[in-house]
């Protein structure tokens, strides 16, 4: 695939592949395609241009980063 952007978006093998602009969406289906022939899921699941699926990989949520100190 041949990326017509400046800079070029990243292959869809590179660690950053997520950084590709998205070129078609679809919101209401949750998922989106982005310019290196990678499907984005809403729920962060991946689809590579190759079949190889990559699974959900969400973080923890924001409020569960931080735990507050034992008060003393």
């Amino acid at each position: 695939m041949s990326c017509p952007h400046q800079p070029t978006c990243p292959d869809a093998d590179a660690v950053d592949r997520e950084a590709a602009r998205m070129t078609v969406s679809f919101p209401e289906q949750g998922w989106s395609l982005l310019c290196n022939g990678v499907i984005i899921f809403d729920d962060t699941g991946e689809l590579l241009p190759d079949g190889n699926i990559v699974a959900p990989h969400r973080g923890p949520a924001p409020h569960a980063r931080f735990v507050a100190a034992p008060a003393a």
